[in-house]
């Protein structure tokens, strides 16, 4: 089993490789929305059902491919124990922590999401590590794209956000912080999962 092997079966799942680290001897390979395409190819499986499909659509199909690839899956979601995605995701050398406190990937900008992992015995190379965008983007457009300043250099305030959003329909359909990034522009979501994701957080 190498890198290229894994980015492949996972792509026929929709599923995108975003980034892996070593640890223990063993390698932890983050998953993610492939895009473009990612919500069509989602919302139309049979998986996609219950009260939070987008979660069971995950666990049945990284579990199916954890079972063919001979790896462990784990998910940020389903309760204790709680995995650590957001320090997996620091530790990938694709994701950063943005100017807005937020994570960004190299290619999902600041709309990366996590879907799942798969852990693997042993040692699997991994692509070198990239540099940030946020490195070498002029304008951080992000820092300024909250209309309430919610999101921004000083923290995130979360209850100003849920707040603001259940009377704004612009950002119920969509974060601007996050659309703002000239990375997440370019990524190629499709507007009804950025709308999913953003009522499902309204009602955390």
């Amino acid at each position: 089993m190498n890198y290229a092997d894994i980015v492949d079966a996972c792509a026929g799942a929709h599923l995108a490789v975003l980034g892996g680290f070593h640890e223990d001897g063993q390698t932890t390979i983050l998953l993610g929305p492939l895009e473009p395409g990612f919500w069509d190819h989602v919302s139309d499986h049979p998986a996609f059902t219950g009260a939070d499909p987008l979660d069971q659509w995950s666990h049945a199909v990284i579990t199916s491919l954890a079972e063919t690839l001979g790896a462990d899956p784990f998910f940020p979601f389903g309760g204790a124990p709680f995995h650590p995605f957001i320090s997996w995701a620091l530790k990938s050398g694709e994701t950063w922590q943005s100017p807005v406190g937020l994570l960004v990937h190299k290619d999902a900008g600041l709309l990366v999401s996590y879907r799942g992992a798969l852990r693997f015995a042993g040692r699997i190379d991994l692509p070198e590590a990239s540099a940030s965008p946020c490195d070498t983007c002029a304008t951080k457009p992000c820092l300024t794209a909250c209309p309430v300043d919610a999101i921004g250099a000083g923290g995130y305030d979360v209850p100003a956000c849920k707040t603001h959003i259940a009377a704004d329909a612009i950002c119920r359909a969509g974060c601007r912080v996050r659309l703002s990034c000239p990375v997440s522009q370019s990524f190629g979501r499709a507007p009804a999962q950025t709308a999913f994701h953003m009522e499902a957080f309204v009602k955390e």
